[in-house]
C-alpha cells in the first residue's frame, strides 16, 4: 500500500516465516516452551522461569502473582536449521522468522485463544506427558479444527514421575480423534529423559549431561533397541502417510523405496492439510527437546504462502466473496484481532496483514465504520517491549499505536478494495457481578477503566442494571471478574467492591405460539397507531435468533418493516420469567395494518413488541442455566466422596475412569452450583484431588430453583406444565 520507494523491503521471504500459537490446558507448559524458545533462538539470554515470576511472555502484574497466562502475548524470534552429517532437513542455512504467541491455558480467558488461533497458520499443542489430553486440551483442538489451523503436538514433562509418551498418542488420538504421528520420541522418560529418537534420519539425539541449559546435544546412531522403536515408528508413519498422501500411497503400493526427502515433504504436504499430526516427545522444563520442536515447526507447519487464500466478503454485498492473494504487491487488507491499552503509550491494536503492505503515514479504510484512518505508529510486539518498524509485509503480525474507532474483529484495507474478512466469535458471558466504586471519587474513573476493558476483552460485558443503577459486569468465570477488578485498581488505581457473583441465566420457549400486537393512541391531533401479527417458534438449543418477513400485500408498509424487525430484536433482551436474555427463537412477521396519518415507526416498534410479549405468554416459556463439563483428578480413596458431592450440587456423573494412579470422574454439573468448588474439593480429598471445567451447554433449570430466583426478583413463579424438567424433584 506505501507508495514511498525507498520503503524498506523484506527481511524474511514469506516461505521462511512462520506465524503460530502455543496453545494447551493450564499448566501443561505453553509458557515454559516460549520462553525456552526465545533463549534458543538468542531473542533472550537468561532463562525465566513461570513459578518465579520472571517468564518473557507472562508481563503482566496478575500473571506474574498467579503463575497462569491470562492474555496472550507475542514475541517474534529467528531460527536457523542446521545441517548435520547423516540428517536431512527440508530446509537449513538461512534464518527463519518465527511470531510466536503464547496463549493461555484457563477456561476462562479461552477468548484469548480464539482469537489468535483465527489469524495463526500453524499451532504447537503442548500436552501434559502425565495428565495426557485434558479438557481445555479438547477445547483448544476444537478451535483449532474451527479455523481449520495445522498443528504440531509436543508431548511435555517427560521428566516427571509417571510420564507415558506412547499413551499420550493413544489419547490424542482416541480422544480427539487425530491422526497422530511420532516423529521424535523420547529416550528414556521421568529421570533417565536423556534425548530424543528422530524415527525419518534415524539418529539419536542426545544433550549432555553438564549442560543444565540444554544449549549443547550431539547426534549418534540408534542402539539395538532404539532402531526396534525407530523402525516401527518409520513404519506405522508410512502407512499413514499412504492413507493420505497420493505420491507416498502410489510408492508404498508399488514397494519402491521412499527417500527421506520425500517422505519429509509428504508430511509437510499432510499437516499443512490437516491430514497428519507429527508428535514430538520432550521436557521444556528440563531443556531437552526444545530446538527439535523448532526444527520440526520449520519442517512442517505452513508459511503463509502454504495455506488457503483468505476468503472476504464484499461489503454490502452478502453474496460476493474474493480471494485474498497472501502477496506484498496486492492491495492491502488486514485483520485487527486484538485490542490493548497500555498506561503512557494509548490504544494497541494487534493485526495480522494478509495482503499488500502498510507503512507509517499510509491511510486504511474501517469497512464497518467506513472511515479512514491514518497509521501513526507501527510497532513489532516482543512481549511487553516495542520496537518501532516502518513497514508491515503480507503475513507480518504488529500493531498499531493510537489508532481510534477499532473493535475486535475489525478489517483494515485499502480505501478501493472494501472488504470484510470473517471476525473471530466468542462466546456469551456466562456469570455476573455488581460492582461499585469504594469511594464516589472513583466513579467516572471506573467507568472509563471498564469501558476500556471491555474493549479489549470481547467476553467481558458492562452495563447498568435499570432498575437499580448498578454497574453490572459479566464474564466467563470467577477468576476472569476477579482479574478485571485486579486490572482496575494496579492500571486505574480503582479499588472496587463486589457483589455476590451471578449466573447469566437465559429464557427461551418450548412451543409455538401466536401473538398479536396493537399500539392506537388518539390525542386530538395527529395519533400513534401499529398493528402487529407474529408466530414464535422454538430454534435448535444454541442457534440464535432468526426472523423472517412473511408480510404479503403491504398490509404493514415496507418503510415499517425494520421498525417491526427493532422491536422483535428488543424483547428479546428481557424475557417474562425472571427478565433474562431470551434466546434460540424463531419468528415469522405475518401481518399487521396500518393508517394513513398515525403510522410511524415507533408505532410499529411497540407493537412488535407487545407482540411478541403476548406470543410469549403463550407459549412455553423457561428458564436456562450455563452447565459446566467438570474433570476430577482424585486418589481413589476420596473418589465416593467426591461423586456425592457432585450429586449434591445438581452434577450428573459420566464418565469414571483411571490416568496414573489416580482416579478421573468427568460430570455435567450447572455453574451456580460450582461456587467455592476450589475449597469444597481440598477439604474433601485433603488437598489431594483437584479439578477443571469448562462451558458446555445451556439446559433447563428445575422448577424449584425459577421459583426462588423469580422471588428474589421479586416476583412469583407459576411452573409450566408442558416443561417436563418442571416436575422433577430438585
Amino acid at each position: 500500500m506505501s507508495s514511498n520507494p525507498s520503503s524498506p523491503k523484506r527481511e524474511f521471504p514469506l516461505q521462511r516465516t512462520r506465524n503460530i500459537g502455543i496453545c494447551a490446558h493450564i499448566d501443561a507448559g505453553k509458557t515454559t516452551l516460549t520462553e525456552r524458545v526465545l533463549f534458543y533462538t538468542g531473542s533472550i539470554h537468561r532463562i525465566g522461569e513461570v513459578h518465579d515470576g520472571q517468564a518473557t511472555t507472562d508481563w503482566m502484574e496478575q500473571e506474574r502473582d498467579r503463575g497462569i497466562t491470562i492474555t496472550a502475548a507475542a514475541v517474534t524470534c529467528s531460527w536457523e536449521q542446521t545441517q548435520s552429517e547423516g540428517v536431512y532437513k527440508l530446509f537449513e542455512g538461512s534464518d527463519h522468522r518465527i511470531n510466536i504467541i503464547d496463549t493461555p491455558g484457563h477456561v476462562d480467558f479461552t477468548a484469548e485463544v480464539e482469537r489468535s488461533l483465527r489469524v495463526l497458520d500453524g499451532a504447537i499443542v503442548v500436552f501434559c506427558g502425565v495428565a495426557g489430553v485434558q479438557p481445555q486440551s479438547e477445547t483448544v483442538w476444537r478451535q483449532a479444527d474451527k479455523y481449520e489451523v495445522p498443528r504440531i503436538v509436543f508431548v511435555n514433562k517427560m521428566d516427571r514421575v509417571g510420564a507415558d509418551f506412547d499413551k499420550v498418542v493413544d489419547d490424542v488420538r482416541e480422544t480427539l480423534g487425530a491422526n497422530a504421528a511420532p516423529v521424535l520420541i523420547p529416550i528414556g522418560a521421568e529421570d533417565d529423559l536423556s534425548g530424543q529418537i528422530d524415527i525419518i534420519n534415524k539418529k539419536a539425539i542426545v544433550y549432555a549431561d553438564d549442560d543444565k541449559l540444554g544449549s549443547t546435544y550431539a547426534l549418534r546412531e540408534l542402539t539395538t533397541a532404539e532402531l526396534e522403536i525407530a523402525d516401527a515408528a518409520y513404519a506405522q508413519l508410512l502407512e499413514r502417510l499412504a492413507d493420505v498422501d497420493e505420491e507416498i500411497g502410489t510408492l508404498f503400493i508399488e514397494e519402491k523405496e521412499i527417500s527421506i526427502p520425500t517422505v519429509k515433504a509428504a508430511l509437510r504436504r499432510a499437516t499443512t492439510a490437516n491430514k497428519i499430526v507429527p508428535v514430538v516427545g520432550g521436557s521444556a522444563f528440563k531443556n531437552k527437546g526444545v530446538q527439535a520442536v523448532l526444527d520440526t515447526v520449520i519442517d512442517y507447519l505452513p508459511s503463509p504462502l502454504d495455506i488457503a487464500a483468505a476468503e472476504a466478503q464484499v461489503a454490502g454485498d452478502d453474496d460476493e466473496k474474493i480471494k485474498i492473494i497472501t502477496d506484498d504487491s496486492e492491495k492491502f487488507c488486514a485483520l485487527a484481532f486484538k485490542l490493548w491499552s497500555e498506561k503512557g503509550r494509548g490504544k494497541l491494536v494487534f493485526f495480522r496483514v494478509y495482503a499488500g503492505t502498510v507503512s507509517k503515514g499510509d491511510q486504511v479504510f474501517n469497512p464497518r465504520t467506513r472511515r479512514k484512518e491514518r497509521i501513526g505508529r507501527l510497532i513489532q510486539i516482543q512481549a511487553d517491549v516495542h520496537k518501532d518498524i516502518e513497514t508491515c509485509f503480507a503475513g507480518d503480525i504488529a500493531a498499531i499505536v493510537g489508532i481510534k474507532n477499532v473493535t475486535t474483529g475489525d478489517t483494515l484495507c485499502s480505501p478501493d478494495i472494501n472488504v470484510l474478512l470473517e471476525p473471530p466469535s466468542f462466546p456469551e458471558p456466562v456469570i455476573s457481578m455488581s460492582v461499585e466504586p469504594r469511594t464516589t471519587l472513583d466513579q467516572d474513573k471506573m467507568a472509563i477503566a471498564l469501558q476500556r476493558l471491555g474493549e479489549e476483552d470481547p467476553t467481558f460485558v458492562v452495563k447498568t442494571d435499570e432498575e437499580t443503577g448498578q454497574t453490572i459486569i459479566s464474564g466467563m468465570g470467577e477468576l476472569h471478574l476477579e482479574i478485571i477488578q485486579s486490572r482496575m485498581r494496579v492500571e486505574a488505581g480503582v479499588d472496587t467492591n463486589a457483589g455476590k457473583p451471578q449466573i447469566a441465566y437465559r429464557e427461551t420457549i418450548t412451543t409455538a405460539a401466536d401473538g398479536e400486537g396493537t399500539l392506537k393512541k388518539q390525542t386530538g391531533g395527529k395519533g400513534q397507531y401499529g398493528h402487529v401479527i407474529l408466530r414464535v417458534s422454538p430454534n435448535k438449543r444454541g442457534s440464535g435468533h432468526s426472523i423472517d418477513n412473511k408480510v404479503v400485500g403491504g398490509t404493514i408498509p415496507k418503510e415499517f418493516i425494520n421498525a417491526c424487525l427493532s422491536g422483535i430484536k428488543e424483547s428479546m433482551i428481557s424475557g417474562i420469567i425472571a427478565g433474562y436474555q431470551v434466546v434460540d427463537v424463531h419468528v415469522d412477521l405475518l401481518d399487521g395494518s396500518s393508517h394513513d396519518v398515525d403510522s410511524n415507526e415507533q408505532s410499529f416498534k411497540m407493537a412488535a413488541i407487545f407482540a411478541m410479549k403476548d406470543a410469549f405468554n403463550t407459549a412455553g416459556c423457561e428458564l436456562l442455566e450455563p452447565v459446566m463439563s467438570v474433570e476430577c483428578t482424585t486418589p481413589e480413596e476420596f473418589q465416593g466422596d467426591i461423586m456425592g458431592d457432585l450429586s449434591r450440587r445438581r452434577g450428573r456423573i459420566g464418565q469414571i475412569g483411571t490416568r496414573n494412579n489416580a482416579n478421573i470422574i468427568k460430570a455435567e454439573v450447572p455453574l451456580a452450583a460450582m461456587f467455592g468448588y476450589s475449597t469444597d474439593i481440598r477439604t474433601l480429598s485433603s488437598g489431594r484431588a483437584s479439578y477443571s471445567m469448562e462451558p458446555s451447554h445451556f439446559e433447563t433449570v428445575p422448577a424449584k430453583i425459577v421459583a426462588e430466583l423469580v422471588e428474589q426478583r421479586g416476583g412469583s413463579y407459576v411452573p409450566n406444565p408442558s416443561t417436563i424438567r418442571d416436575l422433577e424433584p430438585v
